[in-house]
């Protein structure tokens, strides 16, 4: 593909809006519950969506309405889980914790897959994956691997590896080849709207038990950068490198996630980079190269 400076750059800053997410995010729960944070979320980046999505998701209304059931799980999956819970954990545990753990979600893909096909992974991937496995561990124990007998693990580490599963189950559902067939906009504009649906209910129940309701400058504020940068940005920009620069090339650029969301939680948030962390890093980078790196057929012998 004939890749542009202006497209490496594009590809530079893709995983800083998604990193932004969690940043946004710890700074929003203070003042907004969860659910309400999330159900906001995705509908404004509905609405936002909807004068450039609507007419293909209108022209595919058959497909979309024939896959219902799998749009709605998408919607759970990938906005409930990884949207409300995420923020619930915020409420827990750190913003590098938490971009540390959801780092190792491309691992859990390939174990997935593996799982679901009932096969074998190479001994390359099966070694990146435990690698993987070992940094999210390193980070939830706090580098103290002997204290998983008598640890009392944070339980916004655990919603954490929870919504960490459960994009991988997102990501691997979404190559459905029925699915495949909608305009990237368009599947994307339904699967928010009913991530939206599932959440509004949660909102309206927590508004009603503990209220919280945003009402500040700085809790708007939050909010418009999540929608913005976290959620708008980050997919078009990550839907227009796999378009110009291809799916291989795009994905090495996800690498730099925990380095920018380490970053932005160290500068903004006065989080502590400790020694642990960067052994975690190094784990889960290192298990995500290798469990994802494509395996080519040994050469026969001549």
């Amino acid at each position: 593909m004939n890749t542009r400076p202006r497209d490496l750059v594009i590809l530079a800053v893709m995983p800083l809006f998604f990193a932004s997410n969690l940043i946004f995010g710890r700074l929003a729960v203070e003042t907004v519950p969860p659910w309400t944070l999330a159900a906001l979320r995705w509908t404004f980046a509905c609405l936002i969506l909807a004068p450039f999505a609507w007419a293909d998701a209108r022209a595919h209304a058959t497909t979309l309405i024939a896959q219902w059931k799998l749009i709605a799980l998408l919607g759970f999956l990938g906005m409930w889980i990884c949207g409300a819970i995420v923020y619930v954990a915020l409420q827990y545990t750190t913003a590098t914790h938490g971009t540390l753990i959801y780092t190792a979600s491309p691992v859990i893909v390939v174990l997935l897959g593996a799982l679901l096909a009932r096969r074998a992974l190479p001994l390359a991937q099966a070694i990146g994956v435990v690698l993987g496995i070992a940094g999210v561990f390193t980070i939830v124990l706090e580098g103290q691997p002997l204290a998983i007998f008598h640890h009392h693990f944070n339980v916004g580490d655990l919603w954490f590896v929870l919504a960490a599963i459960s994009w991988a189950a997102y990501s691997l559902i979404l190559k459905n080849a029925v699915l495949q067939t909608v305009p990237t906009f368009a599947l994307f504009f339904v699967i928010a709207f009913a991530g939206a649906v599932l959440l509004i209910p949660c909102m309206i129940v927590e508004w009603w038990l503990i209220g919280g309701f945003p009402s500040t400058l700085r809790a708007w504020g939050s909010i418009a950068g999540i929608v913005i940068f976290a959620s708008l940005l980050s997919y078009s920009t990550y839907q227009y490198g796999v378009k110009r620069a291809g799916p291989a090339l795009t994905s090495i650029f996800l690498y730099l996630l925990p380095v920018y969301g380490i970053a932005l939680a160290v500068v903004f948030l006065g989080e502590v980079f400790r020694p642990y962390h960067a052994v975690g890093l190094v784990l889960v980078l290192g298990g995500i190269v290798l469990a994802t790196a494509p395996s080519f057929p040994k050469r026969r012998k001549t």
